[in-house]
């Protein structure tokens, strides 16, 4: 890795963040106040990492940077997960900055320590089935709404973080009371290049990937709005297409509208409710136009969430 922090940087810092997922590794040098002195990128995530060099990486690439005493590390993501780093297990809900930092997983006692994920019972579901407890997990999410509450001055707060598996959390009482994981992301990426609407859209990875075509998106989302579900919504892509009603880039923003307007849908969301969106910003700009769309408030917030809710949970270490 390069880019490393200045001596002056490292001197003036008490924090080591880490954000280390599955394909991508972020990286922060906090001073004692939570600001970002020196921040660094790169696509070691978890699985570019032998199971047994975990500790060698980090010391080839990391010791330098809390070779100052006092810094402490904390780690948040899928280094805790059971291929990860060492696993740290999940913390059930409800849970603050208190039952983290208690759960914290140390790696080297008051140096490096992994921040915990956070397990629920899946809300809404009937006790009559017999799979009335369907458990859900989340790792790394939890600092980042964290991060957001502490940004935001927020106590309570429906909090919505789109990827890959997009969650749902609800907030209460500055505490995460309950979430709900949906498989957006991955459903769009399987549609989009291992189902027949592949054919008619722009090859993967091309420059259409991050356009938005908002008027397609937006008819996209209100259709999914009002049909009874993806099923019977996801092969207009594909029909649309041979009827060339939309060209192929329109056709990606339309599969988009109706994935997201399918998540939104599920939500049952009240006219005017508030909801605190965290990630990318072209995440962040298709969620927040749907989610106005609908009638709702919107904040959004990018990849300083993370810092802010490790920087967080330090200070209820070291207060």
């Amino acid at each position: 890795m390069t880019n490393r922090p200045t001596s002056v940087e490292i001197e003036q810092a008490t924090l080591l963040a880490l954000d280390w997922g599955t394909t991508a590794l972020r990286a922060a040098l906090l001073d004692a106040r939570g600001n970002v002195l020196h921040e660094h990128s790169s696509a070691n995530g978890i699985l570019s990492i032998s199971s047994n060099g975990f500790a060698s990486f980090f010391e080839a690439n990391f010791s330098a940077w809390i070779s100052h005493k006092g810094i402490l590390c904390l780690i948040s993501g899928m280094a805790g997960s059971q291929q990860g780093w060492v696993e740290a297990p999940y913390c059930p809900c409800p849970a603050g900055f208190g039952e983290l930092a208690t759960h914290l997983k140390w790696v080297e006692p008051g140096r490096i320590a992994i921040v915990p994920g956070l397990s629920c019972l899946r809300p809404g579901v009937p006790a009559s089935l017999s799979l009335s407890q369907i458990p859900d997990v989340m790792r790394g999410e939890e600092v980042q709404v964290f991060g957001a509450l502490r940004s935001l001055g927020c106590q309570e707060a429906l909090v919505v973080l789109p990827g890959t598996h997009s969650k749902w959390v609800q907030v209460r009482d500055a505490r995460i009371d309950s979430f709900q994981t949906c498989m957006t992301g991955e459903l769009f990426a399987l549609l989009r290049q291992h189902s027949i609407l592949a054919r008619t859209l722009p090859p993967s990875g091309g420059p259409d990937d991050g356009m938005l075509d908002e008027t397609a998106f937006d008819e996209a989302v209100a259709l999914a709005m009002v049909s009874p579900g993806l099923l019977s919504t996801a092969f207009s892509t594909r029909s649309l297409g041979l009827w060339k009603a939309l060209s192929p880039a329109a056709l990606l923003s339309h599969l988009s509208g109706l994935v997201i307007g399918e998540e939104l849908r599920c939500q049952h969301l009240s006219h005017g409710t508030e909801v605190i969106v965290i990630g990318s910003a072209v995440l962040c700009l298709r969620y927040g136009r749907a989610l106005q769309q609908l009638g709702m408030r919107v904040r959004c917030l990018g990849s300083e969430a993370t810092w802010n809710g490790l920087f967080s949970i330090y200070k209820t270490i070291k207060p």
